[in-house]
């Protein structure tokens, strides 16, 4: 008679046969001309458990081999590990060879895996066509040093009241929790096996790989160049966010979409298409649950820590990752607040680099310029129309023979571009260059004998690669290289010798190339047996770029480092600046990677001057706020294309509230200067005149983005996530907390539909307009041509001051503070104030303050006042606060005024004049207290007081 343990493993290997047998309607060609599966999953063989209690791992072992995309490897390893509270970590790779992934020297962050050194490790030959021979593990395998828990012992417990995290096994299920954190791990003891990750608090399941038994695409595939990852998903209560770079119609993804990550020169004015970066991150904002146990809003986020190319194919119900390389290295970040989330995620990859304050002035360029003289005339008939200009940008025309760190001798020649820069800087304006990667093949220039020299160019088969771009034949500086950076900090230094330039613009980092250099014979590296979509096409990786067999320092292929070079470039960049400079770095950068935020600012690249491509930038610049990118702008007026006095009138009324806003132009082009239209230039003075009160608002929340991650653009749900109409909102964003931006974004229109969460908005505009909604709904406005609708909400304080040519004289103007007050909710701002380029923005030992601002409304009075820290820096700069302005006090309809008292020992330093009106639809009142001098760096405390006659 047959064992309970004899026949447990024949319905097993029935169960198992049954399982394999149903796999046959999924199959892709082979190469060899044979059908197969894709692969057959995981079982779990093992479990183990850190006798500390801190994580756990398991081992997995293959079901069946699949040669589809190659064999499958055999056996993997899984780790999971509570980094925080609210980040839980999952890593799965082969546990018995050492594969590519993302070095802590590249990017930084905490974790409980030790790391080598990369730049010490050993790599085999190219020949060895495998990726996971080719490049180094920064993780030990684990072996019989844990405590191991057998799969087949039904009894065991493992858990332990006094240990920080537990783990345990339920019905032959695995699962890791920490008593501090509403994260649940749970692994699935099925075949084949699957993990997910849910809340303690509401059951609700976060990222979920259980798989389908019936369809192999939900089952974990790991081969040396093709790795699937499957989760389900609620489809009806999922909003999914972020997955870049790519231009979308939409903010929120759409369902069946295929979203490739390859980083390549493709004009951004494309739809659909991978561009210049690759951000493997996405938000997860979730409905209601019927249950009443998961509130509308409840936000997760997820990130694939893998610079490798890759497919995220989204079809609603399910979220599918085809990598061509790497490891799994899966982040959960648990909110459970939309903004929580990307504080999460940035404390991982590292918060924003803070930007100096003129960069929020406005911003001119354009490719083709034709001369300084060219140049001097475009400042001139700014200052002349009286729009602002705070930084004049030249494109690659100002190069000799398109040549890094040289100037063209006749039409920018040295003499002439010291006198143009010399009275930039005079007019406290400033002056930014634009520099390409590729250094030209040319015996007679310095920089490329110097880089030969230091041997740092990128190499192919022993040699520099020999690419192609604007000047002709080029060598590619490889970043990976630690001696890059100082060959590249010497080049700038010595540039900026001759040319005192402000800025550097990054441009063609992905890498760009002209050619398409042919594949080695028989590698797999720049033919792999997966095809990513690239351009929407699935096109080779090796077109117009560098070809994924070559080599860069440490033995790494560009087919594992190639979403990475714009990251390194930004990164040596910034500390070459720095060092330079001693003040804070601008940087522009068109390709980027995860951390990118921490070096660069990113504008949408290539787009057009289109009605569309206006309307494509709000989604665009949202999505690169989500990635921790914060300062990031679309070019205005449009690129490529001709732009029209409609569509550029329309586009700076939007551009002037992007937190990077440049116009810029290309050479096939008319020209665009805001200047040269009197409705465009009459507009632009409106718009930029606001932007310019607005800075300090926007530099607070450059510091609080430094601080915190959180972006400076923010899509409505942000503050509103427990509005689900917020999670379609692609045509309007927030400034802040508070500031709502509602353009106009078709031809012909003069009104706009806007969508208002609830409370009562205010025309930053026109104070005496308003907005109020009970509850969220869509208004429709009058937007005439000079017009665009940008209001505050109630409970919001705003510092501001006075519009300005520059940001330096807007800087020496007096504060103006408005007072958006609420009955229903207590009202905050604050300020951040420093010289605006010290390099550590905020810094326990810098020179700032920082001003809070807090106001209640009860009954007939309403209080504000303001707590300083490190008050006395604002006071030596003797800024002062010269207005208040009430909006939003209720009218009651008797006869009734205000008067202002003072509380505490808040000084006066002049007599103040109160003035009030009513709002234009008779609902509120507006208050305005002019001549105060009230000294910013010192408390105070106001109360107005409503009267009756």
């Amino acid at each position: 008679m047959a064992t309970l343990e004899e026949n447990y493993r024949l319905f097993h290997n029935l169960f198992l046969f049954l399982i394999i047998f149903s796999f046959s309607n999924y199959w892709v060609h082979g190469d060899g001309g044979v059908d197969e599966a894709v692969g057959y999953g995981y079982k779990l063989k093992s479990v183990y458990l850190d006798s500390n209690q801190k994580w756990l791992t398991a081992d997995l072992r293959l079901i069946r081999n699949s040669f589809a995309y190659g064999p499958d490897i055999e056996n993997l390893n899984l780790f999971a590990s509570f980094e925080t509270s609210n980040r839980l970590r999952i890593r799965v790779t082969d546990s018995e060879h050492q594969r590519w992934e993302i070095p802590q020297e590249i990017i930084p962050r905490i974790s409980r895996f030790p790391h080598r050194s990369w730049s010490e490790h050993h790599h085999p030959s190219l020949s060895d066509q495998s990726t996971s021979n080719l490049i180094f593990s920064t993780l030990t395998p684990f072996g019989s040093q844990f405590p191991q828990c057998s799969l087949q012992e039904e009894g065991d417990h493992l858990s332990s009241s006094q240990n920080y995290k537990t783990v345990q096994k339920q019905k032959q299920n695995y699962f890791m929790s920490d008593p501090i954190s509403d994260l649940i791990f749970t692994l699935h003891n099925t075949t084949p096996f699957g993990f997910s990750v849910r809340r303690l608090s509401s059951g609700e399941t976060l990222f979920d790989t259980s798989p389908d038994a019936s369809d192999p695409s939900t089952f974990l595939v790991f081969k040396d160049q093709y790795i699937q990852l499957s989760s389900s998903l609620p489809e009806h209560r999922s909003s999914l966010y972020g997955l870049g770079e790519h231009t979308k119609k939409y903010f929120k993804l759409q369902h069946n979409d295929t979203l490739t990550l390859w980083n390549a020169d493709l004009p951004s004015a494309d739809l659909d298409i991978n561009l210049y970066g690759s951000h493997p991150f996405y938000m997860d904002i979730r409905s209601a649950s019927s249950d009443g146990r998961v509130a509308a809003g409840t936000t997760h986020g997820v990130a694939l820590l893998n610079s490798n190319g890759m497919d995220i194919v989204y079809e609603g119900d399910r979220l599918t990752y085809k990598i061509i390389g790497g490891v799994i290295d899966l982040y959960v970040f648990g909110g459970p607040l939309p903004h929580s989330v990307i504080e999460q995620y940035t404390e991982l990859i590292g918060c924003p680099a803070p930007m100096p304050y003129w960069s929020f002035g406005f911003h001119q360029c354009r490719y083709g310029y034709k001369n300084v003289s060219d140049v001097e005339g475009v400042v001139a008939s700014y200052a002349k129309a009286r729009i602002p200009l705070e930084v004049m940008w030249i494109d690659i025309e100002y190069m000799d023979a398109y040549k890094d760190f040289t100037l063209d001798p006749i039409n920018y020649p040295k003499a002439l571009m010291k006198q143009f820069i010399d009275k930039l800087h005079q007019n406290d304006q400033k002056y930014i260059v634009i520099i390409d990667p590729g250094i030209n093949v040319n015996s007679t220039d310095g920089t490329y004998i110097r880089g030969m020299q230091a041997d740092i160019f990128i190499k192919r088969d022993g040699v520099p690669y020999l690419g192609e771009v604007w000047p002709g034949p080029v060598y590619f500086p490889d970043f990976v290289n630690p001696l890059t950076e100082t060959f590249w900090a010497g080049e700038i230094k010595m540039f900026r010798d001759i040319v005192s330039l402000d800025g550097v613009w990054l441009d063609m980092n992905e890498l760009a190339n002209f050619i398409n250099s042919p594949g080695t014979p028989n590698s797999t590296l720049d033919d792999p047996p997966y095809k990513i979509n690239n351009q929407g096409i699935r096109r080779p990786i090796n077109n117009n770029t560098v070809p994924a067999t070559a080599i860069h320092f440490g033995n790494l292929t560009e087919y594992n480092v190639h979403n990475l070079y714009g990251l390194l470039e930004c990164k040596a960049t910034h500390a070459a600046l720095t060092n330079l400079t001693g003040k804070r770095p601008f940087i522009l950068s068109r390709s980027t990677f995860v951390s990118s935020g921490k070096y660069t600012a990113h504008w949408t690249g290539d787009n057009a001057a289109t009605w569309e491509d206006l309307a494509y930038s709000i989604p665009s610049i949202l999505n690169f706020g989500l990635f921790g990118i914060p300062m990031v702008g679309a070019d205005i007026c449009g690129f490529s294309g001709n732009t029209t006095e409609e569509l550029c009138q329309r586009w700076i009324q939007l551009g002037a509230f992007y937190p990077f806003a440049r116009d810029h132009s290309a050479i096939d082009t008319i020209r665009q200067e805001l200047y040269l239209w009197d409705s465009v230039a009459a507009t632009a003075r409106k718009v930029l005149g606001l932007r310019y009160r607005l800075l300090p608002y926007f530099y607070t929340l450059m510091y609080e983005a430094h601080k915190k991650g959180i972006p400076i653009a923010r899509p409505l749900f942000f503050t509103f996530p427990e509005d689900i109409h917020t999670y379609e909102i692609n045509s309007q964003f927030l400034l802040g907390k508070g500031v709502m931006v509602s353009p106009v974004l078709k031809s012909g229109l003069v009104s706009v539909d806007a969508y208002f969460p609830t409370g009562n908005w205010f025309d930053l505009f026109n104070y005496s307009n308003s907005v109020s909604a009970d509850s969220g709904k869509f208004f429709t406005l009058d937007a005439p041509r000079d017009h665009i609708n940008v209001h505050v909400r109630e409970s919001n304080i705003i510092a501001m001051q006075g519009e300005a040519m520059t940001t330096k004289a807007a800087r020496e103007t007096p504060f103006h503070l408005l007072v958006a007050v609420s009955k229903a909710e207590n009202m905050s701002g604050e300020v951040f104030l420093d010289d605006g380029e010290e390099v550590d923005m905020g810094h326990e030992r810098g020179e700032w303050s920082l001003v809070r601002f807090y106001g209640a409304s009860c009954g007939d009075n309403v209080l504000v006042r303001s707590e300083a820290e490190n008050g006395k820096f604002a006071l030596s700069q003797k800024w002062i606060i010269n207005k208040v302005t009430f909006v939003g006090l209720e009218n009651s309809g008797r006869m009734m005024g205000y008067e202002l008292s003072l509380v505490n020992t808040t000084k006066l330093y002049a007599n103040p004049v109160l003035k009030t009106e009513l709002n234009n639809n008779g609902k509120f009142h507006v208050v305005v207290i002019s001549e105060l001098r009230l000294y910013l760096g010192e408390e105070f405390s106001l109360q107005l007081r409503r009267v009756s006659f």
